[in-house]
């Protein structure tokens, strides 16, 4: 499957990687594929040309990774993801699953950060995606873990993947490929894209027990009595 990762840091590289090594076409999209930007330093992430060279995988500008492109990843930083999808063409989405992995988190005033209120009050990112770009099958997932655990879900054991969207079709595959490529057992569907208000808002929580830990292996699980 042709796959346009958006977003060149760790999450991006990380999915990426994996997918890459399961047999995919993988294309990480960024804003400029100018030979500096490859090289420039990544927080917690190789630079794109390391990365590049050690797995194979292509890199491309936003448009270019999305227009050939049979299913798209938003693992942009979430305060730039509306702006980085526009710049990957609505166009180049239409039609397509488009999975969000993206939080809207605020570092300006330092750790722990916070979600802004234009996207979090009455809304999420995930619907503010839906909305800007209609004709995109827009599923909010794998944004309540580390980049490790989106790809090896043992790492924490009995962790559920949490999951919404309007398209029962849309999530459905996504299910599928959580459990085919990452190794998946549990998804816990959250009903429609409104459902990302409650996965983006576990981000604050989750980032202080990762703190209060001092590891990024760590999850929620749903339990029902």
């Amino acid at each position: 499957m042709k796959i346009a990762m958006l977003g060149g840091g760790m999450v991006g590289q990380t999915l990426a990687g994996k997918l890459l090594s399961n047999g995919h076409e993988v294309t990480i999209g960024i804003r400029s594929a100018a030979a500096a930007e490859l090289s420039k330093p990544r927080n917690f992430a190789d630079t794109l040309k390391d990365w590049q060279a050690r797995t194979g995988g292509h890199v491309a500008t936003f448009a270019e990774a999305a227009a050939g492109a049979e299913l798209v990843f938003n693992a942009t930083s979430g305060l730039v993801s509306l702006a980085a999808l526009a710049a990957a063409g609505a166009e180049n989405l239409a039609g397509k699953m488009l999975i969000d992995v993206a939080n809207p988190l605020d570092f300006s005033h330092g750790m722990p950060p916070f979600l802004p209120a234009a996207l979090s009050e009455r809304t999420s990112l995930g619907e503010e995606i839906q909305k800007a770009f209609p004709a995109a099958l827009v599923v909010k997932a794998f944004n309540t873990i580390s980049a490790p655990v989106m790809v090896q879900p043992a790492l924490v054991p009995g962790v559920e993947l949490l999951i919404a969207g309007n398209s029962a079709e849309a999530k459905a595959r996504v299910a599928a490929l959580a459990r085919d490529e990452f190794g998946w057992a549990g998804v816990v569907d959250l009903g429609d894209i409104a459902g990302a208000r409650g996965t983006e808002h576990l981000m604050p929580l989750w980032l202080r027990l990762f703190l209060q830990g001092n590891s990024p292996l760590v999850a929620l699980k749903v339990i029902r009595g």
